[in-house]
């Protein structure tokens, strides 16, 4: 084709953007309107009116392509956001025979880069700290390596891999596996890919989203409409027929004045008064900076009563941060004295900043050292010698010189460093015996701590230590009789805005919803922190896997916070939700998240670290992670219904009267008093511009929609 350029099989350049600018028209000619209007345009054809039906027709194409030309600029705009995530491999390179690969040391294996697309089944990978995963890959050797799966499980702690098997383990639990999508943390190793594309999880998480469709809300009710335009048109074309043979109009004549009235019975101006007005509301949000891909998901934005929220990256931040300090007489303020010394000491522990850059590999590490430096607890003490975190451990160590003689800095799982332990700090400050008792109330403060949705480190140290050189390994051994000083508390915190988005939800009368899969203890403990009412009626996948059917409906109405769902159960919750009566709204980031996104009556996915699968299948995309935006979204779909139901009292009266007035006249002169193409000028003009310019108006406060942002209530204004 001239001027067109082949990418990859597909056509680019004008030719492509024409090709996709017709394939969005034809979708949008599937409007239920779009079968009354053809039967007019054909009717008028009939009579030997061209021009009638050459307008009846034009109405009809130029709204579907107003409205394909939004789709395709929104899917352009996705399209982008989603080649800026291109995934990269690290490819094993063949060996030849008798010349295998050795994967000891996974750090040390040569691998070059490749597009994630290109691997196949039977590749072998090896990954890094910070690469993301580019398949789904079985383990064949590991070296400390840590992984994030909270876009797959919704879990925000690291998870270790090791390449042991475990045959029949749950997903969460697939310590031998790496998922495509997830982001190594800490460590190296090496794998087979052995699913790619679709097969992989995430891949399956898209396929299932790709299956269910919801309905849009303003499709549905133009379907409503059309229920009730057909029988009128057909009654009134008829009615004007027979009225006007029985006057003795020729046929032709007759079935002239039929069309006219079945034209004026037809709201012909609707479908491009709802678009005009959609797009209206989809510009205004996306300089709020809410990408709409399917205008058609804004009214039922305007309708929804109820917010599914994915936590992890979507309510939270995504990441662990250093929260909460406590000695073993209860919490500590990390300002005073000794949260600064737990604070100092932990940072200790941790190992130092390399080549000028503050990026630790491990997660905890890293909230622990950028919580010491927001606080200047920086170490200040001369490295002898560090031990890294080891999942099989439990611990880490470094030893020191601090100025005032050697220190050996521990932190790591409370129940491994409280093993190590023979003193505790007293709530003077000072070195004291650890008896049971005092054991007893460690392991109760660990617990209040994990209560609330922490992860908790203890925190020990050594003063005095006698240190004549070694490695890592010999510290292992010299951690002995160590005095605990208290614990960090480590958390996933929610993100600054979510707890008056949470807020304002509630104002607006929408019940806001967390589904994750988190562990259930942290997710109450988050819903209750940012405010999502009765954050204690707490229901697990596993609770309701087996409940009947009888009770799963009540029994999810009434839960507000949902825990260890897999994404099969996300769309159980959605479809449960919708079946009592709600109009619900599914928000996330991850690929857990698509499927439910898919199903809800508005889905709605977060731009950040977040996959592709949750952007794909949402209606809106948020570009930013301020949940925020979401009311500003749902103002504006109330905004949005209100004005266009004000449109359509106007353009459904101005047809009743159009109707009457035919009927009357064609009565009384045996034809109807305008012809179609009149008629069709009126709808289009008289009734059609100033339902348009009630449409396109923004709402004051207080008209239409509530807004949750302030106490007044009304739209978002663009």
């Amino acid at each position: 084709v001239p001027g067109a350029v082949a990418v990859g099989g597909r056509l680019a350049g004008p030719v492509r953007g024409a090709a996709d600018l017709l394939r969005a028209t034809r979708d949008e000619l599937h409007d239920p309107l779009t079968p009354v209007l053809t039967l007019g345009a054909a009717a008028s054809a009939v009579v030997g009116s061209g021009v009638d039906a050459m307008l009846v027709g034009g109405v009809m194409v130029g709204n579907a392509v107003v409205s394909g030309a939004q789709r395709m600029r929104a899917e352009r705009a996705l399209h982008a956001l989603l080649l800026r995530q291109r995934t990269h491999a690290r490819l094993v390179e063949p060996r030849p025979p008798g010349r295998p690969v050795r994967f000891a040391d996974p750090a040390r294996v040569a691998a070059r880069w490749v597009l994630a697309e290109e691997l196949q089944l039977g590749d072998l990978v090896v990954v890094h700290p910070e690469d993301v995963v580019p398949a789904d890959v079985r383990l064949l050797s590991a070296e400390s390596l840590e992984v994030d799966e909270a876009s797959l499980t919704g879990e925000p702690l690291p998870v270790g891999k090791t390449p042991e098997a475990v045959p029949n383990a749950a997903q969460a639990e697939r310590s031998c596996m790496l998922y495509e999508g997830t982001v190594v943390l800490a460590g190296s190793g090496v794998g087979v890919v052995v699913a790619t594309g679709g097969a992989t999880e995430a891949g399956r998480a898209a396929k299932a989203a790709g299956r269910v469709r919801s309905t849009a809300g303003l499709q549905a009710r133009l379907a409503e409409l059309t229920r009730i335009a057909l029988p009128a048109t057909g009654v009134g074309g008829l009615a004007v027929t027979g009225l006007g043979l029985l006057r003795g109009l020729p046929l032709r004549r007759a079935l002239a004045s039929g069309v006219a009235v079945a034209v004026a019975a037809v709201p012909e101006g609707l479908p491009l008064v709802a678009t005009v007005a959609q797009l209206a509301a989809a510009r205004r949000l996306s300089g709020l900076g809410v990408l709409v891909r399917s205008t058609r998901a804004l009214e039922a934005l305007g309708r929804v009563d109820t917010v599914c929220f994915d936590k992890t990256g979507t309510l939270t931040e995504g990441r662990l941060s250093l929260v909460r300090t406590a000695a073993l007489h209860g919490p500590v303020p990390l300002a005073g004295g000794t949260g600064r010394r737990i604070l100092r000491t932990a940072a200790r522990a941790c190992p130092p900043f390399r080549d000028g850059t503050r990026r630790l590999p491990h997660a905890t590490d890293r909230a622990v050292a950028e919580a010491a430096l927001d606080h200047d607890e920086a170490p200040d003490w001369k490295l002898l010698a560090e031990l890294p975190f080891e999942t099989g451990r439990g611990f880490s160590a470094a030893v020191g010189d601090a100025g005032e003689g050697v220190v050996i800095a521990v932190k790591g799982a409370p129940e491994t460093v409280l093993e190590r332990c023979t003193e505790v700090l007293d709530r003077d400050g000072r070195p004291a015996p650890l008896t049971d008792s005092g054991r007893r109330r460690a392991r109760e403060r660990v617990k209040a701590l994990a209560a609330r949705g922490l992860r908790v480190l203890a925190v020990a140290r050594i003063v005095g230590a006698e240190w004549t050189g070694g490695s890592g390994d010999d510290l292992a051994d010299r951690v002995r009789g160590a005095c605990l000083l208290g614990y960090v508390g480590i958390a996933d915190t929610p993100r600054p805005a979510a707890s008056a988005s949470v807020a304002g939800l509630v104002r607006a009368g929408v019940r806001p919803v967390m589904v994750t899969g988190d562990h259930p203890v942290t997710a109450a403990a988050v819903a209750a922190d940012i405010g999502i009412p009765d954050a204690d009626r707490v229901l697990t996948g596993a609770e309701l896997e087996a409940m009947p059917q009888s009770q799963r409906t009540e029994a999810v109405s009434r839960a507000a916070v949902f825990a260890r769902v897999s994404p099969t159960q996300k769309v159980r919750i959605v479809r449960e939700l919708q079946r009592s009566g709600r109009v619900v709204a599914m928000t996330g980031d991850g690929t857990n998240d698509a499927a439910a996104i898919r199903r809800a009556d508005v889905g709605i996915a977060v731009a950040g670290r977040g996959s592709g699968s949750a952007r794909s299948a949402a209606d809106l995309v948020l570009t930013s992670s301020d949940p925020m935006l979401i009311l500003d979204a749902l103002a504006e779909g109330r905004s949005l219904w209100a004005s266009v139901r004000d449109a359509v009292a106007i353009l459904v009266g101005g047809n009743a009267g159009e109707i009457a007035f035919t009927l009357v006249g064609t009565a009384v002169s045996g034809q109807a008093p305008l012809t179609t193409r009149q008629l069709l000028v009126v709808n289009m003009l008289t009734d059609m511009l100033p339902a348009l310019a009630v449409a396109l108006t923004p709402r004051r406060n207080g008209e239409g929609a509530e807004d949750g942002r302030g106490g007044g209530g009304g739209p978002a204004q663009g």
